[in-house]
């Protein structure tokens, strides 16, 4: 088979970069800034999933030992405004992921959150325990403002580092380091508004795993949907947002995280991924549902609700 060459050209898509943009009057934001970092915040209280801003080279990644880079993650928490998280969630622990998640909770003062896996990167950066929670899966928890459920997922085939993180990851590590551990679908209510955000940060999931959700946003990870056949995508959507009810979905996770965060953004390669075959197929669906259907910009507060 003959590899495709290049990348994705974004123009092709500039009508879908128009997800709604905050105002001073919105009462809950959401920022993007690369992969599945969402930053969920109303002004008193935010969450973070992932928090991922080091994003290391192909190079690096490939042949050497990687680490969080504390200016890149310091530069990008400074662009993001924040100085205080009431929790990092990451969605599930590859280096793309997690690899930064704990040192944005200890310069935040957050609460790292996620399944054992999760814990354990937090405790290979010093992470107190007292700042560690290990959730019980599809059960709620307060995190300031807002209640959160992690929901059982699953990580989009292939997984190239699978199994749980059985031991503190000590930077710096091999990539393999951060094996997948537990893929989770965030769930986030917001107490004051009633608003309902379903964050599936891959591009997998756990048949009925959300049947009886409720979401009026999702934003969908797309990572390595474009080569999946026509059938795992159709059901994707289904388990993902037909579930939940959502009318608004924001795809996420299709941008080359091997590229710094001050370079524009630009598609994942034909090599990792293939974003024309799903925005072909996910419009498709969008339309036969209603669904609004956006990319975001990294760095823009929207308020996907209004």
């Amino acid at each position: 088979m003959r590899l495709k060459l290049g990348r994705p050209n974004l123009a092709d898509y500039r009508q879908f970069f128009d997800q709604p943009a905050a105002t001073p009057q919105s009462p809950l934001t959401v920022t993007w800034a690369g992969v599945a970092t969402l930053l969920v915040d109303d002004g008193q209280s935010a969450l973070m999933t992932d928090g991922f801003f080091s994003r290391p080279g192909l190079l690096a990644v490939a042949t050497r030992k990687i680490a969080p880079s504390t200016p890149r993650v310091d530069g990008c928490l400074a662009r993001l405004g924040v100085d205080r998280l009431d929790a990092v969630l990451p969605v599930h622990t590859h280096f793309d992921h997690a690899m930064d998640s704990a040192v944005v909770a200890q310069r935040t003062g957050a609460t790292l959150v996620g399944g054992t896996s999760a814990a354990q990167v937090g405790r290979g950066a010093g992470l107190p325990e007292d700042r560690l929670v290990v959730v019980t899966p599809g059960a709620p928890i307060s995190l300031g403002a807002f209640d959160v459920t992690l929901v059982e997922g699953d990580h989009c085939p292939p997984d190239r580092f699978p199994g749980v993180i059985g031991a503190p990851v000590v930077p710096p590590v091999r990539a393999s380091a951060y094996r997948c551990g537990e893929s989770w679908s965030t769930l986030i209510h917001h107490r004051p508004t009633g608003r309902r955000l379903l964050v599936v940060g891959s591009a997998g999931f756990v048949p009925g795993a959300l049947r009886g959700r409720q979401a009026d946003v999702v934003y969908l990870g797309v990572g390595q949907l474009g080569p999946q056949p026509e059938r795992y995508v159709r059901d994707y959507w289904d388990e993902a947002v037909r579930a939940v009810g959502a009318r608004r979905v924001v795809l996420i996770h299709w941008d080359d995280f091997f590229r710094p965060l001050r370079d524009p953004v630009r598609a994942l390669p034909y090599s990792f991924d293939d974003l024309d075959a799903s925005m072909g197929l996910l419009t498709r669906l969008a339309n036969e549902d209603g669904v609004a259907l956006h990319l975001p910009s990294p760095w823009e507060r929207a308020d996907p609700w209004s």
